[in-house]
């Protein structure tokens, strides 16, 4: 049998309009806009590096433009969003929390997330901590001071941080808002009133099913490999979730000019699949991603699909970076060109764009150029930047606009 055949040009398109950056956005964002992203991701994965904006904000920044972060902050605190480990740790949809309760019911099976044993050697002090946030209210970890450093491995945190991350991983407690990106935690039962396990938890297999399935439609088109990283599943029958959905008509077969293999593209896509069969869909969208945005975040898909060999340095020695500490990704009309090394220097309001490496096959054209500068500027301005100073980025740059430009 065979199937419609579209170009990689096209495929890539499918899978940036099921990620939201088909075009821009041409209206001013909302608090509402933040809460519809995650919701159309399914995830968004959390990250503390700030060298420029943190990866939560960044991988938002990307699809709304200039947002405000702290409506992030109060989707979180007024119950619309909250947060696990899904991807890694995430901030999910509160309707989606049926779907991972069972992992927290579960722990054992959350590897090095949960110890069973540090739980039971510790099961008194953990339970006066519940006791003491059902009578005192939500807490930090920084409440609390540091006992002596521990050598279990477990990054020699303080016990009190491990009993909070114990607790929130095993669904006792959960994250009720962030101040200043800190957790505050509170009791499940408060920050989740009226739930129900046994009416509303779906059991593994169900869930893990659902989540399979939520993953083809964030990815828009995808291969049988890449379905379980989304949700980071693990011993899952891929093949038989497959099945069931092109059985119902979910998603359809197709094959991608230049690569090997079947593709699956999810029915919310059909009606631009169609015009891919004609070659009459591209993506306008220019912004720079986050290392942990879903385009990225699994380095293979991203490799096979946008032929681009991505790893994030942050944990790699300093002399041997190739690129830099904390790069992002440079997505242009549908490709990824490059990847920018920047810093954020809040008090000088100056970004630091330290280099700017285009992939091999890549030249800067002009409009390239301007798309380019111009995603650049709207990040600065983003970050309250006033000014963007440039080192190491290719001359077509320079030319036009010099190594410091006011945005």
């Amino acid at each position: 049998m065979s199937h419609p055949v579209i170009s990689l040009a096209s495929a890539r398109t499918l899978h940036l309009s099921a990620q939201n950056l088909l075009t821009p956005l041409t209206r001013k964002p909302s608090a509402a806009d933040v809460t519809q992203a995650i919701h159309d991701m399914g995830l968004l994965q959390i990250d503390t590096i700030s060298v420029v904006a943190r990866s939560p904000y960044l991988v938002l920044f990307s699809r709304l433009g200039s947002y405000s972060p702290q409506w992030l902050e109060e989707a979180l605190a007024a119950g619309k969003i909250f947060e696990y480990w899904a991807h890694e740790a995430c901030f999910i949809p509160s309707e989606d929390y049926g779907l991972l309760r069972h992992r927290m019911l579960d722990p054992q099976g959350m590897g090095w997330k949960f110890s069973q044993a540090w739980f039971d050697e510790h099961e008194s002090d953990i339970q006066a901590l519940l006791g003491h946030i059902a009578e005192n209210g939500p807490v930090r970890s920084a409440d609390f001071t540091a006992d002596k450093k521990s050598a279990s491995g477990w990054w020699d945190w303080k016990p009190h941080k491990k009993h909070l991350e114990t607790l929130f991983t095993s669904g006792k407690l959960m994250v009720s808002e962030r101040r200043n990106f800190h957790r505050v935690y509170d009791l499940t039962e408060r920050v989740m009133p009226g739930w129900d396990d046994a009416r509303q938890t779906l059991k593994q297999n169900a869930a893990q099913f659902q989540m399979l399935r939520r993953s083809a439609q964030y990815l828009g088109i995808f291969k049988p490999e890449w379905l379980a990283d989304y949700y980071r599943l693990k011993r899952v029958n891929t093949k038989a979730v497959i099945a069931q959905l092109l059985a119902e008509g979910e998603i359809t077969a197709v094959e991608v000019t230049g690569l090997e293999g079947i593709f699956y593209v999810h029915q919310k896509q059909y009606s631009l699949l169609q015009q891919a069969t004609e070659s009459r869909i591209s993506s306008t969208v220019t912004t720079l991603l986050s290392p942990f945005d879903p385009v990225v975040w699994d380095r293979k898909r991203a490799s096979v699909l946008f032929n681009f060999e991505y790893r994030i340095e942050c944990y790699t020695p300093e002399a041997k970076r190739l690129y830099g500490y904390f790069t992002l990704p440079v997505l242009q009309r549908g490709e990824l060109i490059g990847r920018v090394d920047a810093k954020m220097h809040r008090k000088e309001k100056i970004l630091e764009v330290k280099s700017l490496h285009l992939e091999p096959q890549v030249t800067m054209t002009a409009r390239r150029a301007q798309d380019v500068h111009g995603a650049i500027t709207r990040f600065a301005q983003w970050q309250e930047a006033e000014r963007v100073v440039t080192g190491n980025v290719p001359e077509t740059l320079i030319a036009r606009w010099g190594t410091d430009w006011q945005v």
